[in-house]
């Protein structure tokens, strides 16, 4: 909870999390007829629901390096995850594994090569500090920070849509172990349960998210196919557009 702070103007954001904006359930599934009507073969991966994120809350697309600003609106930004769902039933899902970047404690602290003899908690702790200073520099510029979830069925016609504040994570809250994989484990202490899983090599870190109970559940009707000649003919093409150069 905030503290109550006389004479300062709190900011608020776009609108609350998970309560998307009133036409946004609409931009979006023209969005997705649209992909389908004209995609050969379907796909909808990162950058392409970065793009139909932005265009359904009114915001801009700013690919950034770091992942957690892509989407930007006014005091507002967004990283976009995309995952398919690994339950038959959309519905039924309750948590999403999401792929977070790369944390190398190599890299960034100079950490000597990495083996599972090395101490777990040790190691989980430089993994989240480099986490937590990418959400620390997005957050001194932008007051409110999330990350914006798409589920997606194998047929693109079912979709899950949350929200997540972005948010640092205490080292001390969890428990690190080396699994029989040999890749790096986080628990919450409080709960037992399994926040973060980190690979040594590659350093890929992924942060486990419980999907909220306010989230979107979608279904899409799939449109017929354009052919190729009614989407040149609707482009009015013609053999003028193609020039041939006399090098």
């Amino acid at each position: 909870m905030e503290p109550k702070l006389r004479t300062v103007n709190k900011a608020t954001p776009p609108y609350p999390l998970n309560q998307f904006p009133g036409k946004f359930i609409e931009k979006f599934g023209a969005e997705i007829v649209y992909m389908q009507a004209t995609k050969e073969t379907m796909s909808l991966e990162g950058n392409e629901w970065e793009q139909i994120f932005a265009a359904c809350v009114g915001a801009k697309w700013k690919p950034s390096n770091v992942g957690l600003d892509d989407v930007i609106l006014n005091n507002c930004c967004w990283g976009a995850k995309t995952v398919y769902s690994s339950s038959k039933k959309l519905e039924k899902q309750k948590k999403v594994r999401l792929i977070c970047g790369r944390n190398s404690p190599i890299y960034s602290f100079g950490e000597e090569d990495i083996a599972t003899n090395a101490d777990p908690n040790h190691i989980g702790e430089l993994v989240l500090d480099i986490w937590n200073e990418r959400v620390s520099a997005v957050r001194q510029i932008y007051k409110f920070a999330r990350t914006v979830v798409l589920v997606k069925s194998k047929d693109f016609s079912d979709f899950l849509i949350f929200e997540t504040d972005t948010i640092r994570y205490d080292p001390d809250l969890y428990e690190f172990k080396w699994n029989k994989r040999d890749n790096l484990e986080g628990y919450e202490k409080s709960t037992g349960k399994h926040k973060f899983t980190w690979q040594p090599h590659g350093s890929q870190f992924t942060i486990i998210e419980e999907i909220p109970k306010d989230r979107l559940h979608l279904q899409v009707k799939k449109p017929s196919k354009l052919d190729k000649e009614t989407v040149l003919k609707s482009v009015g093409y013609g053999k003028e557009w193609v020039y041939i150069f006399d090098d």
